[in-house]
């Protein structure tokens, strides 16, 4: 059996890849995932806010020691073990480099055009084998759809015209028109796409009216979002395709192949079962192909996809007819 795939570029043993978590934030995990049978490894998040707060904070250390006593632009010098939190996330990523065999993909988190270019090349040179870019932003009414969009453009070609690893683009799927943008994306460089990024919704404290973050993980009924957009945008771009977000079983990751993805990313169901579960869905995987006779993953890879589909109207609007008739 052949679990073989290609993603961005990458030959890749099987389509089973961990997402952006704080499993990748210790070497020994990371080698746990990678011996149940990761076939490469989604770094967590460098936030653009962490490293902007931490360049103000220095440079304003820097500035002011000594105002009012010009003897003490010296007193305060940085330790030499001082280390930002960009510098901690270089040396984390060439850590996993040199400790693990699987290809190891950067993640970059942020809302402006500022930065990502200077960034993206430090990480390209610490080791990554690509980047994945999450930009992550709420527009404000102000916002038409155009501007949105044109900001991930530029963010995008800026970083394609410094590095020269894949860069992926991490999307939410509340786009006016999501198709027609992943082809501008396409447009503007990128190797990939990875649907859907999951917000993390704001919940309100009654007693005290406070604004609280609160945290769920996913479920699998949230996988049919992203098999649904998969399906519809295979054979229609020529780029790598991810699946993200639901994602627990053999049953959602083979759904996501055969609608077309080239990957799919699993973080909830390993912060709940350990790595290990890992080998598991590979070993379901393996049986159901089996069963159904396909010989490797590229053979079944988008062919269920809207082109191929049986009934191509399931996919949009008459789906959704037939879905309220029952």
């Amino acid at each position: 059996m052949n679990l073989e795939t290609t993603y961005l570029g990458l030959k890749l043993k099987n389509p089973l890849v961990p997402s952006a978590s704080p499993l990748s934030r210790d070497l020994d995990t990371a080698k746990r995932l990678e011996d149940a049978g990761a076939s490469a490894l989604v770094m967590y998040s460098l936030f653009e806010e962490d490293v902007l707060a931490e360049e103000e904070q220095l440079t304003g250390l820097m500035d002011f020691q000594d105002l009012g006593h010009g003897e003490a632009d010296t007193y305060l010098p940085l330790h030499p073990d001082y280390k930002t939190g960009l510098d901690e996330y270089l040396e984390q990523l060439q850590a996993l480099k040199a400790g693990l065999e699987i290809p190891v993909i950067a993640s970059l988190n942020g809302a402006t055009e500022s930065g990502w270019v200077e960034h993206g090349k430090e990480l390209e040179q610490a080791g990554a084998d690509a980047l994945e870019l999450n930009v992550y932003s709420l527009p404000t009414v102000e916002d038409s759809a155009e501007v949105v969009e044109g900001r991930y453009i530029n963010i995008l070609r800026q970083l394609k015209s410094h590095v020269q690893i894949p860069v992926t683009v991490k999307l939410s799927p509340y786009f006016t028109s999501l198709g027609y943008f992943v082809r501008q994306l396409e447009t503007a460089g990128a190797d990939g796409v990875v649907l859907f990024n999951r917000f993390y919704q704001p919940e309100m404290n009654l007693d005290t009216l406070d604004v609280e973050p609160q945290l769920h993980l996913s479920q699998p009924y949230e996988s049919l979002l992203r098999m649904h957009w998969i399906a519809r945008l295979y054979d229609k771009v020529d780029l790598s395709l991810a699946a993200t977000g639901g994602i627990h079983s053999a049953q959602q990751v083979l759904k996501m192949l055969l609608a077309g993805a080239s990957v799919a990313h699993v973080c909830a169901v390993l912060l709940q079962r350990g790595p290990e579960v890992i080998e598991e869905i590979l070993q379901d995987m393996t049986q159901w192909m089996e069963e159904k006779e396909y010989e490797s993953v590229n053979q079944l890879m988008g062919s269920a996809c809207q082109v191929n589909a049986i009934d191509p109207e399931a996919w949009d609007r008459m789906n959704y007819i037939k879905t309220l008739r029952s």
